[in-house]
């Protein structure tokens, strides 16, 4: 499962990433030329994982991954200030509610990804 959520992931953070530039409230996410230059490099690195990559770093990848995206979601909410939350990240990536929600779901996937999957079984369901 963890390959599979990296390589769907994977194709959505490019895309987002890409998509981002010429839409930058895309979502009603607040995507600035940092934002969707991190989500190429996430992207790419999902789609490695997916596609390339063991099934135990695979499934590695999306349980750190997970951790961190949920807890960028949920800092992003308790630390953001004014009617959209907004939360700044180095005074390089502005976050507001819709990141922070999409920060949180990214999250939880990632980890229900990582965490269904059996690490053991990596030599007989690498596929997976």
């Amino acid at each position: 499962m963890a390959k599979r959520i990296a390589t769907i992931l994977g194709i959505v953070f490019l895309l987002v990433g890409v998509l981002g530039f010429v839409a930058p409230n895309l979502l009603g996410a607040h995507l600035n030329t940092p934002h969707n230059l991190v989500h190429i490099i996430s992207g790419a690195a999902a789609l490695y994982f997916g596609l390339a990559g063991s099934l135990s770093g695979a499934r590695m990848f999306c349980i750190v991954f997970g951790a961190v995206y949920l807890l960028l979601g949920i800092v992003g909410f308790l630390l953001g200030t004014g009617p959209d939350r907004m939360f700044d990240v180095a005074g390089i990536l502005h976050l507001g509610t819709m990141d922070h929600l999409i920060h949180i779901a990214l999250g939880i996937i990632f980890l229900i990804g990582g965490l269904l999957t059996k690490a053991g079984y990596e030599a007989a369901r690498d596929h997976d």
